[in-house]
């Protein structure tokens, strides 16, 4: 795990938490619900969490996919060729 994604992670907990957080206000304080609907918000909350999670982790990052090597050889003769 690179630093990048221990970032986006960390940040997508916390904005997570935030946003759990302010539901539970509104819900609590403005909007009256069933005692159910904080669970299923929570649910909801943690379901989308993972799947966003899980989509950052599968998604290629190009940066990662490149070799130093293989680019500082590719320069090397590109700039014997011109």
């Amino acid at each position: 795990m690179t630093k990048k994604d221990l970032v986006f992670t960390i940040g997508l907990c916390l904005l997570m938490g935030v946003i759990w957080a302010v539901g539970e206000l509104i819900m609590g304080l403005w909007i009256a619900v069933i005692p159910s609907a904080h669970i299923f918000w929570l649910i909801g909350i943690v379901v989308v969490t993972l799947a966003v999670s899980i989509w950052h982790s599968m998604k290629e990052d190009e940066s990662d996919s490149k070799d130093p090597k293989r680019e500082k050889y590719d320069r090397k003769v590109n700039k014997r060729k011109k």
